[in-house]
């Protein structure tokens, strides 16, 4: 099963539900770091600038309010610090849930009124990179990092933000910026939230793998040149490249791994494909980005 923690230690190695398809068993992205007390439902670390902070807690009334409830305790954990990327994995996620709506629009919705009652109206100017995917297991989790350091909030201009798709996608819509920059000096981490092949706030080639995949590829180039990175993720610009690839269907990893090898992936980069539902019934696979590290432009 997947790990994914700040740093691993035998105290603290969680999975999240997901089995690994190929590649490593755990990500590390946040090295050297030190436990803190626990704020609410969340264990907290700090590596350097970062607050690292996980929650795993079962949904017995549904996830909305398991989300609502976490993102609560989320935002007491973060203080004074700017959220600049959340993980969440959502039991079931394309299931019916309490009251009939689909987990992940759930999921959204309890996301969302969070979000409002933490910052207001205008709350969309402060939404983070994330990903959302499904997990097989029972619990739902959510795993955070923030800082001192000004994010700044990037859009892929081929798509609508999430935040203000229709509502034929759900009584409210997702919280999350395409992209989140958090500089350093020269340098920054840049984090890629989970990218599919959606134009506009429409699937492209449902169902359709290798479509998808052509899609995916195009929008994270895309998002790639608006953050500034070229259109590979700066693959020249010396920083730490790491991918997480869901797949919904794990007949498709030697089609999707042979793809991404030959058009994006380089073979520094840290890559793991995931046995994962995605957020959308009719879309097969996401991939998500974290690049630590690079020089800005």
């Amino acid at each position: 099963m997947y790990f994914i923690e700040p740093s691993i230690t035998p105290n603290n190695r969680r999975t999240v539900g997901l089995s690994v398809l190929f590649g490593e068993q755990e990500e590390t992205l946040f090295r050297n770091a030190t436990t803190l007390a626990a704020s609410g439902a969340f264990a907290i670390q700090e590596a350097g600038r970062w607050r690292v902070g996980r929650a795993t807690v079962p949904v017995v009334k549904g996830v909305e309010p398991a989300t609502q409830g976490l993102y609560e305790d989320l935002f007491a954990a973060v203080g004074d610090l700017n959220l600049c990327r959340v993980w969440h994995y959502v039991p079931h996620i394309n299931e019916p849930g309490v009251g009939g709506l689909e987990n992940y629009r759930a999921f959204c919705h309890g996301r969302s009124v969070a979000f409002e009652a933490k910052h207001g109206t205008g709350f969309r100017r402060r939404l983070p990179s994330a990903s959302a995917v499904g997990t097989d297991d029972e619990l739902l989790t959510i795993v955070f990092a923030a800082c001192g350091d000004e994010p700044q909030h990037f859009e892929n201009p081929r798509q609508v933000p999430a935040y203000d798709y229709p509502k034929k996608h759900g009584p409210r819509p997702p919280s999350f910026s395409r992209a989140t920059i958090v500089p350093a000096g020269e340098r920054a981490d840049v984090f890629i939230s989970g990218t599919a092949a959606i134009e506009g706030h429409e699937t492209v080639a449902p169902g359709d793998t290798a479509g998808q995949i052509d899609r995916t590829v195009h929008n994270l180039r895309v998002i790639s040149q608006v953050c500034g990175l070229g259109d590979d993720l700066g693959t020249t610009l010396g920083g730490e490249r790491h991918f997480k690839v869901y797949i919904r269907n794990g007949n498709d990893l030697a089609v999707v791994k042979a793809s991404l090898d030959r058009t994006f992936f380089t073979v520094a980069d840290k890559v793991t494909y995931l046995r994962s539902d995605i957020c959308r019934a009719e879309l097969n696979l996401e991939i998500e980005a974290t690049v630590l590290g690079v020089r800005l432009g």
